[in-house]
C-alpha cells in the first residue's frame, strides 16, 4: 500500500510539472542594457549596437530602451511583403510605454507611399517615426536611446542669455536684415535701446552697412504701430455726412419734403467699421 501511494504521488508530480509553463523572463526595472525581444534574433541590426549592452527579455516591444520607451523594428522591405504585420504588433502593444517609437529601415526604391501611410497608422496610434537608411544607423539610434534615457533636455532647449548684450542682440536681430555685426555697430553709436529707438533715419544710414531697407526696417520696428487703425473708419461714409446732395443742407430730403434722417423707416444708420488687416504690405 505504502509502494502504491509513493508511486502515484510521483506520476502527479511528473504530471502536473509537465503541464506548468515555463515562467516568463524577468525584465530588469533598471540597467544599462537594452531589453531585447526573442523575435529580434539573427536581426543584422544587433551587432550595429554599440556602447551598450545588450539583452533578451520578454516584452511586447522589439527593443526596450528605457523604463516607459519601447521601439518596434520594421524592414521595408518585409513590409512589402506582409503589409498586416505592423498592424498586429501594434494592436499587441496596446497602451504600453509612454514614447513609443517606429525604428523604420528604408531597405526599398520605391518608399514614399510605404512611409506615408505607416505615418498615417502611427499618428493614431501615438507612435514617432524615425526613418533609417541602413542598418548601422538604426543600431546607433538604439545605442544613442538608451545612452540618453536619463539626459536632461538642455541639449535641445533653446540658451537664453539673460546679460544685456545677449538680450539686446537678441531683440534687434529679430528685425528683418539686422545681423549681430549691426547690433555691434548700433550699441557702439548710441549706447543703449533707448537711444537707437530714438535715433533719426539720417544717423543710422550714416552707419557702415546700413542701407535705406535696413534703416526703414529698424524704423517701422521702433515707430509703426502693431495693428493698422487704417481701415477704422471709411472716408466715404464722413464724405456722406458732409454732402448736401444738391439741398445744400446736407441733411438728403426724400419725395414729398421728408428729412432723410427724421423718417425712422427710410433712415439707415452708418455700417459698422471694416475689421482691422492681420497683415500690412509695405509701400
Amino acid at each position: 500500500m505504502t509502494l502504491l501511494i509513493t508511486w502515484s504521488s510521483s506520476m502527479s508530480s511528473s504530471a502536473s510539472s509537465s503541464k506548468r509553463p515555463a515562467p516568463p523572463a524577468v525584465i530588469p526595472g533598471s540597467g544599462n542594457n537594452i531589453i531585447v525581444s526573442p523575435l529580434q534574433r539573427g536581426n543584422p541590426i544587433l551587432e550595429c549596437i554599440r556602447n551598450v549592452g545588450k539583452e533578451f527579455g520578454d516584452i511586447v516591444a522589439d527593443y526596450q530602451v528605457g523604463r516607459t520607451t519601447g521601439v518596434l523594428f520594421l524592414s521595408l522591405k518585409y513590409h512589402r511583403l506582409h503589409p498586416e504585420y505592423i498592424h498586429t504588433r501594434i494592436e499587441k502593444l496596446g497602451i504600453r510605454y509612454t514614447l513609443r517609437i517606429l525604428l523604420i529601415l528604408c531597405d526599398i526604391t520605391e518608399h514614399k507611399d510605404a512611409i506615408r501611410e505607416l505615418t498615417k497608422v502611427c499618428l493614431t496610434n501615438n507612435i514617432t517615426v524615425i526613418v533609417t537608411f541602413s542598418s548601422e544607423e538604426a543600431g546607433h539610434y538604439l545605442g544613442i536611446f538608451k545612452q540618453y534615457e536619463y539626459k536632461p533636455p538642455n541639449m535641445i532647449k533653446e540658451r537664453v542669455d539673460k546679460d544685456y548684450t545677449s538680450m539686446l542682440r537678441t531683440s534687434l536681430t529679430s528685425i528683418s536684415r539686422v545681423n549681430k555685426t549691426d547690433v555691434q555697430t548700433l550699441r557702439n553709436s548710441f549706447g543703449s535701446l533707448a537711444n537707437i529707438a530714438k535715433a533719426q533715419p539720417e544717423q543710422l544710414s550714416e552707419l557702415p552697412g546700413f542701407g535705406q531697407v535696413k534703416v526703414r526696417n529698424i524704423k517701422n520696428a521702433f515707430e509703426k504701430p502693431f495693428r493698422n487703425h487704417a481701415t477704422n473708419t471709411l472716408e466715404f461714409m464722413q464724405a456722406g455726412d458732409t454732402e448736401d446732395n444738391g439741398t445744400g443742407d446736407g441733411g438728403g430730403l426724400l419725395d414729398g419734403g421728408t428729412n432723410l434722417k427724421e423718417s425712422d423707416s427710410a433712415y439707415r444708420p452708418p455700417r459698422d467699421p471694416s475689421p482691422v488687416w492681420d497683415i500690412e504690405l509695405d509701400p
